[in-house]
């Protein structure tokens, strides 16, 4: 496996991982009623941190993946190995008192008294982050960093550019995570909001860089595939998505949400030979070809905010 160093904190972590939304579910509805096998979860997680996976996503509202997932690293003595992502549900929070009604019950879920790295769920705006702070959202994230109960305090996005780059300067975060793929370099925070993040020293997490899966298997119109198979025929569509983010020296984790052990082994090889700048001039085009091919078969885009099914 391949590391990457927390510039803020000195944190090595893996390039590839663990998106625990979907968790062995077929389906993006499997997140939200907790439709996965808790058993094959368990093993898929145990797999990834023997194999050096050490970077794990969840949030508040991914239903039964905080408790599998803390469960599995106390089973397995996991806890000190690996940095845990979880997520205050913004969605649900109405007041200030919600704010420690949510954490505690996080540090329930997952069996610990800790979170590596706490994100602002879905955090899009100013009008949102102004709130917050009327809330008392800085003092009360300090306070919880000060008590050892948080070490990284960051949000994720998805929204308008200008509204990130805004965000960006509001407050010092200590990292973020966007949606962002070969098709949607410039959408949402987009290649400018990356490379702003990263100026500023923050580590910056991918989620999203299969677009919910569109960008690989039989998902990927057949002309975008031929065009990667004429290109190199050893690569999957996957795989080239992969390789797209890990050549940028911006992107810190890319996270995946791995359903079988094939995908699972499949992004641990690409993690592991993966190299910032890997990408030749020639294999640069073949993106652009693809994207130019993708981005006119769908015309609608994924907004990525995951309280939907799947878009067509």
């Amino acid at each position: 496996m391949n590391y990457k160093i927390n510039p803020r904190n000195g944190d090595k972590l893996s390039v590839l991982g663990y998106g625990c939304m979907r968790f062995g579910g077929d389906s993006l509805s499997s997140s939200f009623s907790g439709a996965f096998d808790p058993k094959k979860a368990e093993q898929l997680i145990k797999s990834a941190v023997e194999n050096g996976i050490n970077y794990f996503d969840t949030a508040y509202v991914y239903a039964g993946s905080e408790e599998v997932l803390g469960k599995t690293l106390q089973k397995y003595g996991f806890r000190d190995k690996v940095y845990i992502a979880t997520k205050m549900p913004l969605i649900l929070c109405r007041n200030k008192s919600d704010l420690d009604k949510y954490f505690a019950k996080h540090l329930e879920r997952l069996q610990t008294d800790y979170i590596d790295y706490y994100l602002l769920h879905m955090l899009t705006d100013m009008k949102t982050w102004n709130t917050l702070c009327d809330w008392g959202i800085k003092e009360w994230a300090a306070e919880k960093k000060a008590a050892g109960q948080i070490w990284e305090f960051g949000f994720s996005f998805h929204g308008a550019q200008d509204e990130f780059l805004a965000l960006l300067d509001a407050y010092d975060w200590d990292f973020c995570q966007i949606q962002y793929n070969y098709s949607d370099e410039n959408y949402q925070a987009g290649v400018k909001g990356l490379k702003k993040a990263a100026s500023k020293g923050m580590p910056v997490m991918i989620m999203e860089p299969l677009l919910g899966g569109k960008l690989a298997g039989k998902n990927l119109p057949k002309e975008a595939a031929d065009c990667f198979k004429a290109a190199n025929p050893d690569i999957s569509s996957a795989a080239w998505a992969f390789r797209w983010l890990y050549n940028q020296p911006e992107v810190t984790v890319v996270l995946s949400g791995m359903n079988e052990q094939e995908q699972l082994d499949e992004n641990i090889k690409i993690a592991e030979n993966a190299e910032v700048n890997m990408l030749t001039p020639e294999e640069l085009d073949t993106f652009r070809n693809v994207k130019n091919i993708f981005n006119n078969s769908y015309k609608v885009h994924c907004t990525g905010c995951h309280y939907c099914m799947p878009c067509p």
